[in-house]
């Protein structure tokens, strides 16, 4: 797929304000600092599109971006950030339940995994709650480029059997790293590939 237009739309904390229409949105979720502004902004090819910061947390809205004029790209807030304290917690968890739970549009969710870690139980629970109520999601590792190859394949063998003992068929897995462009063409290949059989 070639990005020939990114456009940010607009933010918001409330599902029943984003955009109206039936264009495929494909959001993008992760623990806080696990690269989704560095993907996304990869993904485009817009440098500044999603704004990156080194203080977990950032993003705390939903925010639309139009592509192409053609689907969205949504940029969830980042969930289990320890440092917000319960109250800010539960304020981002209702904001990610309602757009996951209510969003018609939403053709599929990436999850995002940072791949220098081994299983996260927080990631593991989220995938679990998805899979109960069948929401169609991807697994999207980070940050190849910060580890060795052999640490990476480690991390995601002990991922893929963490998940084996809930899932019979694994979702799409994708394997990316924004720094050095891997992924690119993969996920995109597979937005294309979906948004021509809606």
């Amino acid at each position: 797929m070639d990005i020939k237009d990114a456009q940010f739309v607009i933010s918001n904390t409330n599902v029943k304000k984003c955009p109206e229409g039936n264009m495929p949105e494909y959001a993008f979720i992760g623990r806080s600092n696990v690269g989704k502004s560095s993907l996304i902004n990869m993904l485009t090819n817009r440098k500044g599109l999603a704004m990156t910061s080194s203080m977990p947390g950032k993003t705390l809205l939903i925010n639309h971006f139009i592509i192409n004029n053609e689907w969205y790209l949504v940029d969830l807030p980042g969930y289990g950030y320890a440092q917000r304290g319960k109250k800010g917690r539960e304020e981002i968890r209702k904001i990610i339940d309602s757009y996951i739970m209510t969003r018609g549009q939403m053709t599929a969710l990436f999850v995002l995994i940072d791949s220098r870690h081994e299983p996260q139980k927080i990631d593991l629970d989220f995938m679990e709650w998805l899979g109960e109520n069948g929401i169609p999601f991807c697994i999207v590792f980070t940050k190849l480029d910060k580890q060795s190859r052999t640490k990476w394949k480690e991390n995601k063998e002990k991922y893929l059997g963490k998940l084996a003992e809930q899932w019979e068929e694994f979702p799409p897995i994708f394997e990316t790293s924004s720094e050095d462009r891997i992924g690119r063409d993969e996920i995109l290949g597979w937005i294309e590939n979906v948004n021509k059989n809606i």
